[in-house]
């Protein structure tokens, strides 16, 4: 039985690419007593597999949580899969606001203590009774309501770019930091006030309500579905979003727009802006917000330090970062002294910029187009409008016609008059090299770029 992934993330990535599929990301959860979680996720990964189903999900003795995509037209093959199971008959699965066939490039499933680190002893209250569950209509009508304190039970880096209006952002950056917080900052409304909490997806609601109940809130209500769900039917009823900005996304992505308020700032410039980025130096890797010009002064690196360091030989690298801790960094950050524009806990109440529709968003239906793989982008002069691109594959002349993608990019095609190879001019580059040319707008890191042959 094939129970591990027998591709890299960049070979899932052109064969996403070269089938032209188009894929959903979604996610869902669901509490539960599994028995054999070990077994429960051998029977998902050989169910999942075949279904071209990519993603990270969480398996535990209490239940499923997932993110994934899949192809589009596997969506009611993939409904059957969970079906098989009574505790997942009917459940709900929270569409993507902003569909992205690369959000996932692997399959994994993981054996956990639980499905969400929550620091809590389950036996000492009942999970099962939990607060009152509000669509977006209601959420909102119980948001206007004066005796309702509103509370974001996500972590500073998730409510920095997104939140909704007047709601209590706790400073964290863990869930179980949160609960033992508002407890206590809470504990005089407990009788009195509605309390009234949101997560990216519910999850998190979903066992926190039960904690506060047990707590001795009388009033506790919760946003079912999440921001996810309270997105799509805010669009598909016409109601006004009370939430503003992005919401964070633990794929790729790192997010997706709700509203085109920007509410947050670049952490290094301070100009508004709202997208994360993880420092491309290995020994940091730290979460943070980065504005495109910020992105390639500093050539995707957090501070000056970070960016010396990505220039050092790998071997230097690695003798730097020996006996640091540096895996599995990612999300788990985002604080730090070299960040001047960090301001956490402290939110705005009203936007700092509108966020211009992008390119990606403006392109027309996505053209089948026969392609292979190049490289990727590494880096992009703003002054000159060069981009340098790292050959992997193949062979790249003049007159060729390529197309640049990425999530942010969108699909840039243009043919190449002239091109500089490894610092000099020349005709014809090869894998291993490193080409530079001018490109009609922005390009980004790890851009990918395919030679057209049709």
């Amino acid at each position: 039985m094939q129970l591990y992934n027998t591709l890299s993330a960049e070979e899932r990535a052109q064969l996403i690419d070269e089938a032209g599929q188009q894929r959903l990301t979604l996610s869902f959860y669901a509490y539960a007593k599994i028995e054999d979680p070990k077994k429960f996720r051998d029977d998902l990964f050989l169910a999942w597999n075949t279904l071209d189903a990519l993603g990270r999900i969480y398996v535990a003795h209490e239940g499923i949580n997932a993110q994934m995509s899949l192809p589009a037209e596997h969506f009611e093959a993939f409904r059957a899969t969970l079906e098989a199971y009574e505790f997942m008959r009917g459940i709900r699965l929270n569409v993507a606001v902003e569909q992205d066939d690369f959000s996932f490039l692997k399959l994994t499933i993981k054996v956990r203590h639980k499905i969400v680190a929550d620091g809590l002893n389950d036996e000492t209250f009942d999970v099962t009774n939990k607060g009152v569950h509000l669509n977006a209509r209601e959420f909102n009508a119980i948001l206007d309501d004066p005796n309702t304190i509103v509370v974001d039970f996500r972590n500073h880096y998730e409510s920095e770019v997104g939140h909704f209006k007047g709601a209590i952002t706790p400073d964290v950056e863990t869930f179980r930091e949160s609960l033992p917080i508002i407890n206590e900052q809470l504990k005089d409304f407990k009788e009195s006030k509605n309390l009234v909490m949101y997560c990216t997806g519910g999850i998190r609601c979903e066992k926190a309500s039960a904690y506060y109940k047990h707590q001795g809130f009388k009033n506790v209500f919760q946003l079912e579905g999440g921001i996810i769900n309270y997105a799509k039917q805010i669009k598909e009823e016409g109601l006004e979003s009370k939430f503003i900005g992005k919401n964070f996304v633990f794929d790729h992505r790192l997010g997706e727009r709700i509203t085109d308020d920007i509410i947050a700032q670049c952490h290094q410039c301070g100009n508004p802006c709202d997208n994360h980025t993880n420092c491309v130096n290995d020994g940091c890797h730290l979460l943070f917000i980065q504005c495109d010009a910020c992105q390639s002064a500093m050539e995707n690196c957090c501070s000056q330090e970070c960016l010396d360091t990505i220039h050092l030989p790998l071997a230097e690298q690695v003798k730097l970062r020996k006996g640091i801790q540096v895996g599995n960094k990612v999300f788990r950050k985002g604080k730090s002294e070299k960040l001047k524009f960090k301001h956490s806990g402290v939110l705005p109440e009203a936007h700092l910029a509108k966020a211009i529709t992008s390119i990606r968003q403006q392109i027309s239906p996505k053209r089948r187009l026969k392609k292979t793989l190049l490289g990727n982008v590494s880096h992009y002069y703003v002054k000159a409008g060069i981009g340098l691109v790292e050959m992997q594959n193949g062979t790249l002349q003049n007159g060729n016609k390529i197309v640049i993608v990425g999530p942010t990019t969108g699909e840039m095609e243009l043919t190449i008059s002239t091109m500089h190879i490894n610092g000099k001019a020349g005709t014809i580059a090869h894998a291993g090299d490193k080409v530079t040319f001018a490109v009609p707008s922005r390009v980004r890191l790890s851009d990918k770029v395919y030679l057209i042959v049709n």
